[in-house]
């Protein structure tokens, strides 16, 4: 039976989207289920929620106070720029490379203005992984900040970058883009169906794939967090309790997660929600900013909830403004849940599941349904379909396990350049194959119990098991490895590497993380190393038989 909060949500949600209600739901041209009465274009989108939210305070970096206004001024300009000086045309691919920072959001609001399609680079990648998206992508340009546009420039290749001084105010950070004369540039038109952003995802063949939306998918993503967070409103006002500060939230996960992108940024636009910059995660310094500004929401990957509650200074700060405190990218274990609730008080918790395929749309499990099934992803968001997928991907009826689809009109358009991956990961029936194996119980709510593929979730950060391979094997005094997660209490999970080094071969650990550190990010590089002498087991295909490693070094 559906909980007393479930019953509390779908009756706001009616509301909301029911005759006389602030969203009208339509269908999108596949027949999605679609909000139609919002900007279905991410200009349009920024010029009426900037024009709506004008004189909030959108983006908070250390001294510097952007409105929403300013904010739509200055991307206007910068747009123009990119067009009249930079000759971006529609459908140009536009790199943005640099660390949380007003530049980061202002050139990510002119490049889909100009008709650019926004690719976001990994701040973490090291050479070899940059220089495989910029390949695959091919930017017209890369807006970076300095130390990256150092290190493209040096392992990349000639690709066109512009550095900017970040560290300045807004209009000194974007000057080396504005050098020239862009009086006359005219800004496109922009349709629903035209591309907008790639996004990269790590996929188990190995290199990352970049993931292609429309202006139409990443909208309705954010409309469908938008309309979540109406009916959580909504239920606290039926309740009596009104929001006691005006919305804030902490930017602590990365711009170029999907996380970091449409619910947290995309999101805060149409909600009026202050952005509270931080440029590198340091719980200290969370807990700090939280007082300070009054944040009301926090979401990050589960690991930062965790340190935030051991963080030997947590008592010295007032964080009573926190209302919720969520988490994705990443499972919470079970047992933190409680703790989130005892460690703050004034927030409830929350847990979010979605991919980078779908605009990061999916489950949410909120408040007391959290605390009564802690181990669940939750509910279908609004406007989103669940299923769970069998053979020939036939729909599994309640409490059967398969493979988990999500159907939405915020469903990426496929990956670029990747034919045959964008077929395979579509159902027949338009459902985005995730890889997660779960079932649905009966009150519609998800869990996921295994992962078909081969990838790790460190902390919120996807690995590519193949990818880590590939790395590995390139050192020629190793003969064999498989990559795998074991479970980490503070991450959720960790890289482990089984190594069999070359015969005569003297290879120890540090020589191999040496042999790694130029290749891969850090967060890629196995925490774990375990040489073995002997071959490791192999299934009848020949293949490296990877479950039964994990069975034996799992502990």
């Amino acid at each position: 039976m559906p909980s007393e909060l479930d019953q509390r949500y779908d009756a706001v949600l009616a509301a909301v989207t029911g005759p006389g209600g602030r969203v009208v739901v339509g269908k999108d041209p596949e027949g999605r289920t679609a909000v139609t009465n919002f900007p279905a274009t991410l200009p349009a989108f920024f010029k009426t929620f900037c024009t709506l939210n004008g004189q909030v305070e959108g983006v908070i970096a250390g001294d510097e106070r952007l409105t929403f206004a300013e904010l739509d001024r200055v991307s206007d300009e910068l747009a123009r720029a990119l067009v009249g000086i930079h000759g971006i045309a529609k459908g140009d691919r536009v790199g943005i490379a640099m660390r949380n920072c007003p530049a980061w959001i202002v050139s990510h609001m002119a490049v889909l203005k100009a008709g650019g399609i926004s690719t976001l680079l990994n701040g973490w990648w090291q050479s070899a992984e940059m220089s495989h998206a910029l390949e695959l992508t091919e930017p017209k340009l890369i807006i970076a900040d300095e130390p990256r546009a150092k290190r493209i420039a040096a392992a990349c290749g000639p690709w066109p970058i512009v550095s900017l001084p970040i560290e300045r105010p807004i209009a000194e950070a974007l000057a080396p883009l504005m050098e020239g004369d862009a009086s006359g540039a005219e800004l496109p038109e922009i349709g629903p169906d035209d591309d907008a952003t790639i996004l990269f995802t790590s996929g188990s063949t190995g290199g990352a794939k970049g993931a292609l939306s429309t202006h139409r998918a990443v909208t309705q993503g954010v409309y469908t967090y938008a309309t979540s967070i109406m009916c959580l409103l909504g239920i606290m006002q039926s309740m009596g309790n009104e929001p006691k500060n005006p919305p804030k939230t902490l930017v602590n996960v990365p711009l170029f997660h999907v996380t970091g992108e449409v619910p947290v940024l995309l999101n805060s636009f149409v909600i009026g929600r202050g952005m509270v910059l931080l440029p590198k995660w340091d719980a200290g310094e969370a807990l700090r900013l939280i007082e300070k500004e009054k944040v009301t929401y926090f979401v990050g990957v589960p690991t930062m909830s965790l340190e935030m509650m051991n963080h030997p200074d947590r008592d010295r700060f007032d964080l009573s403004s926190l209302t919720d405190i969520a988490a994705g990218g990443a499972p919470r274990p079970v047992a933190h849940v409680e703790r989130l609730k005892e460690s703050f008080e004034t927030a409830q918790p929350a847990l979010g599941y979605g991919l980078t395929e779908t605009n990061a749309v999916g489950c949410g499990n909120y408040w007391g349904n959290y605390i009564a099934k802690p181990a669940s992803t939750g509910r279908a968001l609004p406007y989103v379909e669940i299923a769970i997928l069998g053979a020939q991907d036939t729909h599994l009826p309640q409490g059967e396990r398969g493979e988990v689809g999500i159907r939405s009109a915020a469903n990426i358009k496929g990956y670029w350049k990747n034919p045959e991956a964008t077929v395979d990961a579509f159902s027949s029936d338009g459902f985005l194959k995730t890889g997660d194996i779960g079932y649905l119980d009966e009150d519609g709510y998800l869990f996921i119990v295994d992962r078909k593929k081969d990838i790790i979730i460190r902390g919120g950060e996807n690995i590519s098991s193949a990818e880590v391979e590939a790395a590995i094997y390139a050192c020629e005094e190793v003969a064999e490895a498989s990559v795998f997660g074991v479970p980490d209490e503070r991450l959720g999970e960790i890289p482990l590497c089984v190594v069999v080094p070359a015969e005569g071969s003297d290879l120890d650990e540090a020589a191999l993380r040496s042999f790694l550190a130029p290749r891969l990010a850090a967060f890629k590089v196995p925490d774990r190393f375990v040489f073995a002498r002997e071959s490791l087991p192999r299934l009848g295909t020949g293949k490296i038989d990877r479950v039964a490693l994990k069975a034996q070094f799992a502990a």
